[in-house]
């Protein structure tokens, strides 16, 4: 049984975290992915540690958790783009792909000849995507985009922390994540236009862009009323009671949906008169008096443990639950029956956990690929595989620092 992308090859010259999310997704679908990275450094990511993966002696190697968390399934090429020859292997190698994923500065790789017209003239098949901070439009897109910027800059912190607290940013860089995500829409319908048209297309992804389309409900009441929502915490705008509440060990979450959900909870409390106040009744009526409702729910949950609230509150099913740490949600049976930490074999320690890809497909399924792999891996393959290179032209390239690759591999 066939990957859903199985055939189709993809050049990824991304880094940090949104393309190489986007690319790993296509992978784990089946793409043939190459990662191009620069000689001698690679992948910027590579150092963003500690941890670093240990090797069979339990000594750091240079493979950072941040790196390997966006890179499975990939082959690493190692070739330096500022090189004359370097430039021409990338546009060999992009006359053999479906899929171009880049992320720099506007107009960087035209200098390299690289661009999208560029290698659209070699290559009209090709789907172009270029993943920037601010697009390839607008008085801000020469500006360099981090996802923390981002954050900031398209609001999701003004939504994120405490009522009476600073902004915070979310936890993980989830502006990056959404718009490689986004990014993967764009080019699987680009894919699926290009069986009707025969062409390939240039796709625009900004991480600011994507950050306000995410704003979902928050942006959407803001444009209806004009009114910059608050932070609330864990709160929710327009549900309530929806948030974390005190047990008498430890918080747990309650996020009641409806009234009929209320009620069963007022039930549970032996409150019941409260599910039957005109305040409190309906959802509407809890949001606008949810500052004397909080208070009373607050002194109700805190007289009893945690756990006693989950499993009464879940057995009338009101939604609820804990609050884990990574360890606890990664080991919850859960996480383990949907396989969402895998284990691949790795060169260099032997084996390395990851956490797995979300997709089921009932006819075809994902499949992992290699772990994410060592700098310039996969060089002497992909340059002989594809472009016929042999052994003294790797030799010749390997010298002149125009490729990085392992000795023995062009020997």
């Amino acid at each position: 049984m066939s990957a859903p992308l199985s055939g189709l090859r993809v050049l990824d010259l991304s880094r940090i975290l949104a393309g190489p999310t986007a690319t790993q997704l296509l992978a784990d679908l089946g793409a043939e992915v190459i990662k191009i990275e620069r000689p001698g450094s690679g992948d910027d990511t590579r150092g963003w540690g500690p941890p670093f993966l240990q090797d069979a002696d339990g000594r750091d190697t240079r493979e950072s958790a941040y790196y390997l968390c966006a890179n499975r399934g990939k082959k690493s090429v190692a070739v330096d783009i500022a090189a004359p020859e370097g430039q021409a292997i990338i546009r060999d190698l992009a006359g053999t792909a479906d899929i171009l994923i880049e992320n720099f500065k506007v107009g960087g790789l035209a200098k390299y000849g690289l661009d999208h017209d560029s290698l659209k003239a070699l290559n009209p098949r090709l789907i172009y995507c270029s993943i920037t901070g601010f697009g390839q439009t607008g008085p801000l897109k020469h500006r360099a985009g981090y996802d923390f910027l981002i954050q900031g800059m398209g609001g999701i912190m003004s939504l994120t922390g405490s009522a009476d607290g600073a902004p915070m940013k979310v936890g993980v860089g989830i502006a990056d994540v959404m718009c490689g995500m986004y990014a993967v829409s764009a080019i699987l319908a680009a894919v699926h236009a290009r069986h009707t048209t025969g062409r390939g297309q240039y796709i625009d992804i900004a991480l600011l862009d994507s950050q306000l389309a995410w704003l979902i409900n928050q942006g959407a009441a803001y444009l209806m009323n004009g009114k910059v929502p608050p932070r609330r915490g864990n709160e929710h705008p327009t549900i309530v009671p929806y948030g974390t509440f005190p047990g008498a060990d430890k918080p747990f979450i309650l996020a009641v949906g409806n009234d009929g959900q209320f009620a069963r909870f007022c039930a549970i409390a032996a409150r019941p008169e409260l599910a039957e106040d005109p305040r409190f009744a309906r959802n509407v009526d809890r949001v606008r008096n949810r500052e004397t409702l909080i208070p009373i729910l607050n002194e109700i949950t805190a007289t009893r443990p945690a756990a006693d609230w989950i499993a009464a509150l879940d057995d009338q099913a009101v939604p609820c639950g804990p609050i884990n740490d990574l360890a606890e949600a990664l080991d919850q049976p859960q996480a383990q029956v949907r396989q969402m930490k895998i284990t691949l074999p790795h060169p260099v320690s032997g084996s390395v956990d990851l956490i797995g890809n979300p997709i089921r497909m009932s006819e075809t399924p994902v499949a992992y690929g290699n772990a994410p792999p060592t700098l310039g891996q996969h060089t002497a393959q992909v340059l002989t595989d594809l472009l016929g290179a042999d052994p003294a032209q790797l030799r010749a390239w390997a010298a002149a620092g125009v490729i990085g690759t392992a000795e023995e591999d062009i020997a």
